[in-house]
């Protein structure tokens, strides 16, 4: 049986991931409450869009010479002011240390098909340019586990996508997007029907309880 689980997302931009969720939870595709939404920026679209869905919001500024252990202690005090049950990276671009108690409950989504093209400074239009830069015939998308290690954690998800050869990083990113809307979802559905178990580096998807 699948329970509604409460979420955490944590964003830096745009929030079109954020939208994705909130437009299949209003569709009653997505078995989830948005309990906060963190920025680690003021003043960015997504927090738009969350105040739009009268989501509670909270803005954690990162600096450059904001020491990662402190950023990552904020993050993690304001989280736990609400009833989590997964934390998810939807866009968010900055390192955050996972403590001990959210091990296993946090997810990442990487535009590209890891372990290509991924780790620390390849986010965003980043990795379509190195995609396409590359020569590569082939990207996509990936859904995983986070650890404290960029890109690193055990992998849920992928979906592949053709590199054509008139291809821009915006028409990639847009094609790439599309299967991102698909994948994210069904990770976190996943999850939330208790049906991914971390087996070392790999994430096994168990078949439902019930069939009927």
């Amino acid at each position: 049986m699948t329970k509604k689980i409460n979420l955490g997302v944590l964003i830096s931009g745009g929030g079109n991931t954020l939208q994705n969720f909130t437009d299949l939870i209003a569709a009653g595709k997505l078995p989830a409450t948005i309990q906060i939404v963190i920025s680690s920026k003021p003043d960015v679209a997504g927090l738009v869009k969350a105040k739009k869905h009268n989501l509670r919001t909270a803005v954690i500024p990162y600096a450059n010479d904001k020491d990662a252990d402190a950023f990552s202690r904020e993050l993690t005090a304001e989280l736990d002011k609400y009833p989590i049950d997964l934390i998810t990276l939807a866009g968010f671009v900055h390192f955050y240390k996972i403590p001990e108690k959210y091990r296993g409950k946090v997810m990442n989504i990487h535009p590209g098909l890891i372990p290509a093209f991924c780790g620390h400074h390849y986010y965003g239009k980043k990795v379509h340019e190195a995609v396409i830069n590359y020569g590569a015939k082939v990207s996509g998308c990936t859904v995983h586990f986070a650890d404290n290690v960029y890109d690193n954690g055990p992998i849920i998800i992928q979906r592949a996508v053709p590199v054509l050869d008139d291809d821009t990083p915006d028409t990639l990113a847009a094609r790439v997007f599309r299967e991102e809307c698909a994948a994210y979802p069904e990770a976190i559905r996943l999850f939330a029907e208790g049906r991914l178990k971390i087996e070392g580096r790999k994430v096994r998807i168990l078949k439902p309880l019930n069939n009927t």
